[in-house]
């Protein structure tokens, strides 16, 4: 097996693409991509059969930010029998994955290809059942070993293969499955919610999204981000000239500041987290995020980075840049994350967290 296949959006293909040839590139796996427009998957294919292992072995998926899944495929199976697909399945397996931990039968984010999921839920529990009786599936689920993933892109047509446990994404299709809350003021709140689970590990979120921390919300109205941050028990500071759900002020928890979010400064120095989702230039909206972060104005911060029409990936990886570089000029020592979640559309969601900062030649954590 020496193609490496990456589910995405549709429609952002290029931009998948040319992430994962220069992320290919800094490991000195070569090979090419092959796209095609609207699909919802790249595949990259390598010139040396074992660089696609080494691919995702030493790629973090973390790092990836259009790309919702990663794994290891062979040969596209064509023209599977309608009378036994299952067997062509297991053969290409054989011998390549033993004892995985996980069988996820899928298909691409398209309105095409979801014609086949009814198909794939179907084909799920005997090809789970023949899987085992040949080792190549546990008999029992676990995440702590390989997935096996069987990916089609039309009726009887596959890509057969597997992801690694721990640098892969943990959801179906790379999509995390939230349920829209009736009380929420927009649907905008989904991307925030969407985007803890990505970047806040669960075992963590007692801590990092504790009861009782405070919060910012830049450009907030109507409130589909600040609703996520009161769910939680925070105090907020709402910041949008615009008029706040009157739910959310009932709360008691939201603070209404009726200010440019620009020009906006923190009333306290223990704000925990700023969320933004302002419709702006992404480099304006990374300078603001880089203030905030450089003095210290608050711990982690979400926000989002509206994409231009052309030179997309160009564009995400100069402001990540630009902020990761500020940060280290300050002696900032930070963890910077950036992915297309399933709720963006024409955007990237960036999230950053101070770790410490080198204050008078010590380290000062916060």
């Amino acid at each position: 097996m020496n193609k490496v296949l990456l589910y995405c959006r549709p429609g952002f293909e290029k931009e998948c693409a040319a992430e994962i040839s220069a992320k290919a590139a800094e490991r000195e796996v070569y090979g090419f991509p092959r796209v095609k427009d609207d699909s919802g998957y790249v595949l990259y294919e390598c010139y040396q059969p074992e660089d696609a292992e080494k691919l995702i072995q030493t790629l973090p998926f973390a790092e990836l930010i259009f790309a919702r899944q990663m794994l290891v495929v062979g040969e596209l199976l064509r023209d599977l029998p309608q009378e036994d697909r299952i067997t062509p399945i297991v053969g290409m397996l054989t011998g390549v994955v033993e004892k995985g931990g996980e069988l996820r039968v899928e298909v691409p984010d398209t309105n095409e290809a979801k014609e086949l999921t009814k198909f794939c839920r179907k084909l799920t529990v005997p090809l789970r059942a023949s899987l085992r009786e040949s080792k190549i599936l546990l008999n029992y689920e676990t995440a702590k070993r390989p997935v096996v993933h069987v990916f089609f892109i039309a009726p009887g047509t596959c890509y057969v293969g597997y992801s690694l446990p721990e640098n892969n994404s943990p959801f179906y299709m790379g999509i995390p499955r939230l349920k829209f809350p009736s009380d929420a003021p927009s649907r905008s709140t989904l991307k925030l919610e969407e985007a803890f689970h990505v970047f806040v590990p669960a075992d963590e979120w007692d801590e990092r999204l504790a009861s009782g921390m405070y919060a910012v919300d830049l450009g907030a109205c109507p409130g589909g981000w600040t609703y996520q941050l009161v769910k939680r028990s925070m105090w907020v500071f709402a910041v949008d000239n615009g008029p706040m759900a009157p739910s959310l002020m009932d709360t008691g928890q939201v603070t209404h500041c009726r200010e440019d979010g620009f020009k906006f400064r923190p009333p306290r120095t223990n704000i925990s987290w700023l969320v933004c989702d302002m419709v702006e230039k992404p480099v304006r909206v990374a300078s603001l995020m880089t203030e905030w972060l450089v003095n210290g104005w608050c711990r982690e911060a979400i926000f989002n980075l509206k994409l231009p029409m052309k030179k997309r990936y160009e564009e995400v990886t100069q402001n990540l840049a630009m902020i990761d570089d500020a940060l280290k000029a300050q002696g900032i020592n930070a963890q910077i994350q950036a992915r297309q979640l399933y709720h963006d559309r024409e955007e990237v969601t960036v999230h950053v967290r101070r770790l410490w900062a080198a204050v008078g030649g010590r380290r000062d954590e916060r």
